[in-house]
């Protein structure tokens, strides 16, 4: 696909423009399949090569959000009936209901530098976003993605299987991008799943940060701030185990073990 050109990409905001048709039909349709909300909100369209496939389908209202002036102005020109529905602003710090009418999905080839924040601001506003399509530097999209006992095992692989089921849909090469980045990138979908686990949410996301931070120790070690004795950790199984080898249902139970019997969770 041409791109005219009339939108500089920037560095300081992580700018990768997608060029692909064939690529961009795949992300969309990705969504498409899965999407049941009544709105879609797309996140740094960009020069609106999502933008342009999503205003296609008139089962759901497309919206956007760019932090880019440069780009709000191409897409009021080459979207106008788009205007109504397109955001200036930082995705990370606006609430989302005040531009969206919840329940709405997101999509969107996301800035590498802030993945991870994209990804938790998303968990906080799961109530509102049952479905997400998203393009991610590829490392990013194997940590969301990771099992136990790997490498990419992480904070980002626990607490967001806790709240959605997370597809590795496909992986894109650097060449579809202006400019071309210098890491190869990957599309996951995340859908919400119908449950939610039975434990705090802010003391499940502490545990696992504390183990995780300290990921070579034994969590006999890593958890000490927690108060929690030899004993119990035996008895759960887990003493000589470290946080890459505790599965989300292991942090669970080891969660409400520390709020029983440990310090408080702050």
């Amino acid at each position: 696909m041409k791109q005219s050109g009339q939108v500089r990409a920037k560095k300081h905001l992580g700018q990768h423009f997608l060029n692909s048709e064939n690529i961009a039909n795949h992300i969309v349709k990705s969504l498409v399949e899965k999407c049941h909300t009544p709105h879609v909100l797309e996140i740094g369209p960009g020069m609106g090569v999502l933008t342009q496939l999503l205003l296609d389908h008139s089962q759901f209202e497309t919206h956007a959000i760019d932090i880019d002036k440069e780009s709000i102005v191409y897409l009021n020109e080459k979207f106008p009936n788009l205007t109504p529905r397109l955001h200036e602003g930082d995705f990370l710090h606006m609430k989302l209901s005040d531009i969206v009418t919840p329940p709405f999905s997101i999509i969107g080839n996301f800035p590498y530098n802030i993945s991870s924040q994209i990804i938790f601001k998303i968990i906080e506003c799961r109530d509102e976003v049952p479905l997400m399509v998203g393009m991610f530097q590829k490392e990013v999209a194997e940590r969301l993605t990771a099992k136990p006992r790997s490498k990419a095992y992480g904070i980002l692989s626990v607490l967001t299987e806790a709240f959605y089921d997370v597809e590795y849909l496909f992986t894109v090469d650097e060449h579809v991008f202006t400019p071309p980045p210098k890491v190869k990138s990957a599309v996951i979908r995340m859908v919400r799943k119908p449950e939610e686990p039975e434990v705090s949410q802010k003391a499940l996301f502490h545990v696992v940060k504390v183990a995780f931070n300290q990921r070579r120790k034994k969590l006999r070690n890593a958890l000490q701030s927690f108060g929690i004795n030899d004993e119990i950790l035996q008895q759960e199984g887990c003493i000589d185990k470290r946080a890459e080898e505790l599965s989300l249902k292991e942090f669970i139970s080891l969660t409400k073990l520390i709020m029983t019997h440990g310090k408080t969770v702050n």
